[in-house]
Parts: C-alpha cells; structure tokens; sequence
C-alpha cells in the first residue's frame, strides 16, 4: 500500500500500469485488426452489446459510450462505421425522440465470438508476463 504523501512511489506505479495497458491495447488491436477485421473499440463495443441467447439486448448509446471509455465525437464514428458493417443497428426510442439505442446483430455477434478467443489468449499472454 502507497502512504499518501509517497507521491514518486505513486506516479511509478501509475507510469507502470500506462505502459501495461498501451502495451496490451496496441496488441490487442495489431491482433484483433490482422486476423477479425476489428479494432480493440470495435471489440469493446461488441463485446458490451453481446449477450448469449436468440434476443440481443439493446443499450442507450449514452450507456454504452460510457462503456467503452472514448469520446462521444469518436464513439458516434465508431457506431456509425459498426452500423455501415452491419455489426450493430441503432434505432429510436419511442418515448423520447432524443434518444437512440444501439443493438448487436447476428453478424455482430458472430465476428464477437469469433474475436473472442483471439482477444481472451492475448490477455492471457500479457497478464503473465506484464503481472
């Protein structure tokens, strides 16, 4: 545990995990580009939207943009490139014409699950030797 006032103690861990994640995201992404076609974001989007079962649930795009973690200008471009795919749908809500739900379709899912191991065996890999 970090005493509070052990600030360069605090600020090696914090470089340690910035240099942890860069490392597995840029992985993830040169993996999941070369062999599926998805960016890590993509993966994140669908692996969010995904749900075993005949009925895919659907997100509000404020909850499902806060999931991923970007900004709302290139989580709207990243939704918008999974739609042109055919990865994922958007529709209107009824009740509030301000609002948009996001869904994975059967393609989505399929090039999900299809990612799925490739991302999992790279985390793996990473965990051990970054750990």
């Amino acid at each position: 545990m970090i005493r509070p006032n052990d600030d360069d103690a605090l600020a090696s861990e914090w470089h340690d995990l910035m240099g942890r994640y860069h490392r597995i995201t840029c992985a993830l992404d040169r993996r999941l580009t070369a062999e599926h076609g998805l960016t890590v974001s993509d993966f994140e989007v669908l692996q969010q939207l995904y749900a075993p079962g005949p009925d895919f649930p659907q997100l509000r795009m404020n909850e499902l943009g806060e999931r991923v973690h970007l900004s709302q200008s290139a989580f709207s471009r990243l939704i918008t490139r999974l739609e042109q795919a055919g990865l994922v749908e958007r529709t209107t809500c009824a009740e509030d014409r301000r609002s948009a739900y996001t869904r994975i379709t059967a393609a989505g899912a399929a090039r999900y699950l299809e990612a799925r191991p490739t991302q999992r065996a790279i985390l793996r890999e990473l965990s051990v030797t970054a750990g």
